[in-house]
């Protein structure tokens, strides 16, 4: 019997990933070797310009950038992480800001102008009547696609700068943050009921918006296309059913968001986006 194939990946630890990051879920043609990134938003930007990882989570955005940009990855259909985005939008408790219309012409925090939490609060302010270009963003950091650049309405933060300083400092009026909310500080959502918005979204699209796939390198998946199925398998757990064809809405609505919000020149199809995916993955 042939050895399995090791993967050196770069994904992080969930509950339906801890089990093969600890070795407890294994594969006769499998392995995978962590490369201990933590966060784990710290291996896109490798993974897209130098290719250090064989599998690496990935944010939306910059995937479809990267594949805009002609990276070599390819795209599995696997969820890491996704979530209605509408409770990261933050503003002081003391903000006149009442809802996401009052938004327009205002200073907006954003790690980066690509962040994908960014990019689909983007989405839910232009249904709001609020299009991109209506809020000026201030960032912190570039692109993990090193040929980006910001549009016309994104400035720099000045270096140095910390968001939640200047939050609470009014030199943003508002800011988006990931993951991690800033706890014990007077700051509370712009969306009125963070919850509502979700459901309407859900209401509106049918899916909750992605915020992390996984992709392959091109060379791995090229030279062992057995082992895609498995890496579906394997971390599945958040993928809504159907493989590719459960994930083309929020492909396609994330495609155009990047277009519309100037992340990509164009909206990618479904063909680009899963160019390169083995056909042994559905």
């Amino acid at each position: 019997m042939a050895e399995p194939v090791t993967l050196r990946a770069a994904i992080g630890r969930y509950p339906h990933s801890a089990a093969v990051l600890d070795g407890t879920a294994a594969s006769p043609i499998l392995r995978i070797e962590d490369a201990g990134i933590s966060p784990v938003n710290r291996a896109f930007a490798p993974m897209v310009r130098e290719g250090r990882f064989d599998l690496s989570e990935m944010a939306i955005a910059t995937f479809l950038m990267a594949k805009e940009a002609g990276r070599p990855l390819v795209l599995l259909p696997v969820v890491m992480a996704a979530r209605f985005q509408e409770g990261a939008l933050l503003c002081p408790a003391e903000s006149p800001l009442r809802g996401p219309t009052d938004i327009a012409g205002r200073r907006v925090g954003v790690r980066a102008y690509s962040q994908t939490t960014g990019m689909w609060l983007r989405g839910a302010l232009a249904d709001a009547g609020v299009p991109p270009g209506a809020v000026r963003w201030v960032t912190f950091e570039d692109a993990h696609e090193p040929g980006y650049r910001d549009p016309p309405w994104a400035e720099r933060a000045p270096a140095g700068s910390d968001m939640l300083a200047m939050l609470r400092g009014g030199a943003l009026d508002a800011a988006v943050f990931g993951n991690d909310l800033p706890q014990g500080e007077p700051l509370r959502t712009v969306f009125p009921d963070p919850g509502a918005a979700a459901k309407t979204f859900r209401t509106a699209h049918g899916f909750v918006p992605v915020n992390h796939l996984l992709v392959l390198r091109r060379d791995v998946a090229a030279a062992h296309p057995e082992i895609a199925p498995e890496i579906v398998r394997l971390l599945g757990g958040r993928t809504p059913p159907g493989g590719r064809a459960g994930l083309a809405p929020a492909l396609l609505l994330a495609a155009r968001l990047c277009a519309d919000q100037g992340l990509t020149r164009r909206a990618l199809n479904l063909d680009e986006i899963w160019d390169g995916t083995p056909l042994t993955v559905p």
